[in-house]
């Protein structure tokens, strides 16, 4: 046993000492409060400065961008043949707030044929006030009698004119029946009766007259110029 030697004992001085000791601590706990001031200054000043008195830009927005140049503010030529739309200079670097962006092509009706003629400006004609229709009443040998109605289709009374012509024969007689009687002149081939009383308004009153050897068919006959009917 006399040759094994022992172990050291670890010595107890080191703990001791600090525990004696309590200056390195605190000399220890400053370098490291020194290293961490230096590392946070670096890391300040390593960011972008703020605005005067703003807060810093949140992460992720992009930052303002400085103002262009006046070269680069001027506007862009338009092509010479470049369309330009209604309400726009050739300036202009956008569409005004009150034109629109698409037009919608006017709205074509059917075509509409030109009238060259023009409205008749005539009045329509009315009725004549007077009238007159013919007509055989008897005929016989040698002769027939004839009569012209004269129909008053006014408001008001009119006096008449007939003019009668016929082909051959000789006018024998003329009359109208319960009235006064009027002028009768007569002509070669023919006659005038001129009313003696007026046909009353709405009214009607008959001449007749007697021709021996004369058609039957006038070559004419007319009531105040108007053409009788009835031949």
């Amino acid at each position: 046993m006399s040759g094994m030697r022992r172990a050291p004992r670890p010595s107890s001085h080191g703990p001791a000492a600090i525990a004696s000791s309590p200056w390195i601590v605190v000399g220890a706990g400053v370098v490291v409060m020194v290293v961490l001031l230096f590392v946070a200054l670096g890391a300040y000043r390593g960011r972008s400065p703020a605005r005067d008195g703003g807060p810093p830009p949140a992460a992720g927005l992009p930052l303002p961008q400085a103002p262009a140049s006046p070269s680069e503010l001027s506007p862009t030529p338009l092509a010479e043949n470049s369309a330009l739309l209604p309400g726009l200079s050739p300036r202009a670097s956008g569409l005004p707030p009150s034109a629109p962006v698409t037009s919608r092509p006017p709205t074509v009706g059917p075509p509409v044929a030109p009238t060259s003629a023009r409205p008749s400006t005539r009045p329509p004609q009315q009725p004549p006030a007077v009238s007159g229709r013919y007509r055989v009443v008897q005929s016989f040998d040698g002769g027939f009698i004839g009569e012209v109605l004269i129909v008053n289709a006014s408001g008001v009374d009119r006096g008449w004119t007939v003019r009668f012509e016929f082909a051959g024969g000789r006018l024998v007689t003329t009359w109208v029946e319960g009235v006064p009687q009027g002028t009768v002149r007569q002509f070669d081939g023919g006659f005038t009766y001129v009313s003696g009383v007026d046909v009353p308004a709405g009214g009607s009153v008959a001449l007749r007259f007697h021709l021996e050897r004369a058609a039957t068919t006038p070559r004419g006959c007319t009531v105040d110029g108007v053409r009788c009917s009835g031949f």
